[in-house]
């Protein structure tokens, strides 16, 4: 399979073998309908060194069952009806484009989760490098139809999904252009249930994807363990603080853990190297001084000399 196949466009970037990981901020919902809060999670993400910052697109109507949406709840706004809420929660056109100038200023993508086909319209009024699947949308034909139609990468997270599921989700989408990301639905994830070795499940079983991660944990040891093991792509949920109010504030990354989590992903991946045994030239003096026996000599010097003749 070539290494060609398994890389993805994501705007003036690429992700797959050979490429830097493709690290994602997950903004989400966490700037709780305030665009200050926004601009500042998009400036803790570009200082940080990530590619991007994701959000979450929905059409409340649309993505609110209808038996929830008089339901009353406590908010930092005071108490409000679930669907006012959703919508409070919810930045319209002049917000993304505002969003969109901001990002653009700092030198950082944006790209989004829509919940709905309402959504991914909206969305496509903006030159964004992807579009993100949900792993509460991957059984969503009808969402995962309209994505297709733009013809722009996909990514699809995979949480609380059986392999059955995640294969019918590729079918639908097609695996030409979608790059998948193991993830665990649980905010926040235990590190038992986390399960990283299904990446190399995904690998072997989509070799001609890139497969990612989106992790919901707590720490950061273990999603640089995800890079370890592979992952082309990384995100994480980020915050201003996480005693914010709102459900993933817990399971989200505050700016001074996100700009470790980025340089500790890049040196990581610079370390991996490409598997291939070899003596670098730096080792030469410490085995001049240190070694009693010469031993044989190296494979790239034999290489070089003449068959002896027989």
């Amino acid at each position: 399979m070539s290494s060609n196949s398994r890389l993805r466009t994501l705007g003036a970037k690429t992700a797959g073998p050979g490429h830097p990981v493709y690290v994602t901020g997950e903004i989400g919902i966490n700037h709780n309908g305030d665009l200050e809060n926004a601009f500042k999670l998009i400036d803790a993400a570009a200082e940080a060194g990530c590619d991007a910052v994701k959000f979450q697109k929905r059409t409340p109507e649309i993505c609110t069952p209808r038996d929830q949406w008089d339901i009353e709840r406590d908010t930092p706004w005071g108490r409000m009806t679930y669907i006012d809420y959703r919508h409070r929660v919810e930045f319209g056109e002049d917000e993304y484009r505002a969003i969109s100038e901001h990002c653009a200023k700092r030198g950082i993508d944006w790209f989004a989760s829509p919940w709905d086909t309402e959504a991914v319209a909206f969305l496509e009024k903006f030159d964004v490098p992807a579009h993100k699947v949900a792993s509460a949308s991957l059984t969503d034909d009808e969402l995962l139809r309209a994505l297709r139609a733009t013809g722009r990468t996909i990514i699809l997270s995979t949480g609380m999904s059986t392999p059955k599921q995640i294969r019918h989700a590729v079918e639908v989408l097609g695996s030409d252009n979608i790059l998948l990301c193991h993830a665990t639905s649980t905010y926040p994830a235990k590190a038992e249930e986390l399960n990283l070795r299904v990446i190399n499940t995904l690998q072997a079983e989509y070799p001609n994807v890139p497969i990612g991660y989106s992790g919901h944990e707590t720490g950061l040891q273990t999603t640089l363990a995800a890079v370890a093991l592979g992952a082309a792509f990384v995100e994480r949920h980020i915050t201003l603080d996480r005693a914010m109010w709102g459900s993933d504030q817990a399971a989200s990354v505050e700016p001074q853990g996100l700009t470790r989590l980025v340089r500790d992903i890049r040196i990581i991946q610079e370390s991996l190297g490409d598997g291939v045994k070899k003596v670098y030239e730096s080792e030469l003096g410490p085995m001049k001084k240190l070694r009693r026996v010469a031993g044989v000599v190296a494979e790239s010097e034999s290489a070089d000399r003449e068959p002896a003749a027989v």
